[in-house]
């Protein structure tokens, strides 16, 4: 790299790290919950808005509600960001990134890992997972998660869900003709839990 390359690149990372700093907690050296939500106002976007989901994965971050110096440096360094104007101009930007399908499954894959807030945690409760569902998946595939949502409120046997449960589902909203269900084999590797809804699915086409 020529010195002028090098120095362009720590001017960079410089005004990187001081926009870090104008949400960071002072005492934690962390942005925590209060920053994300003074950054979301700073751009105009609700905190439950799929792209602050996006931006974290665009991170790598690990820790839900919390991103250090390090994740920081990795997302807007990649998305050549330093300030809030610049970050409100690329959000449609990383919102077509994660759009595309080899990014879209590591994307939903993360958010399943990143709301595990608990160490050994392996599975999330059904009232986070509807929330999660509708925010990451409702856009793409209305019409399935809105029935599943209402399948997973109705029934009593599931309480918490697990990363192959989560990722069956999008494989099911992906594969399977909708809403006739009329590819769906449940020999195939399904997990259960979605032959239950597609058993209660026909049910409730039956008696409409």
């Amino acid at each position: 790299m020529r010195r002028s390359a090098i120095k362009a690149a720590n001017k960079q990372l410089e005004r990187v790290d001081a926009f870090f700093n104008t949400y960071a907690n002072a005492s934690s050296g962390l942005i925590d919950p209060e920053g994300i939500e003074r950054l979301c106002s700073d751009v105009e976007v609700d905190h439950t808005d799929v792209r602050i989901l996006m931006l974290a994965w665009k991170m790598k971050a690990e820790k839900q509600g919390y991103f250090t110096l390090e994740e920081w440096r990795t997302g807007f360094t990649a998305l050549r960001v330093d300030n809030k104007y610049k970050l409100k101009k690329t959000l449609p930007e990383l919102e077509k990134e994660v759009r595309r399908p080899t990014n879209f499954v590591d994307f939903y894959s993360y958010s399943f890992r990143y709301c595990l807030t608990e160490e050994k945690q392996k599975s999330i409760d059904i009232d986070s997972i509807c929330e999660l569902l509708n925010v990451v998946l409702g856009s793409q595939y209305q019409a399935q998660v809105d029935l599943f949502v209402q399948y997973l409120k109705t029934q009593n046997d599931y309480k918490v869900i697990n990363m192959d449960q989560w990722m069956g589902f999008y494989r099911f909203c992906e594969e399977i003709s909708f809403p006739d269900l009329s590819n769906y084999d449940p020999e195939l590797a399904w997990p259960l839990i979605l032959d239950n809804f597609v058993e209660w699915l026909r049910e409730k086409q039956t008696q409409s």
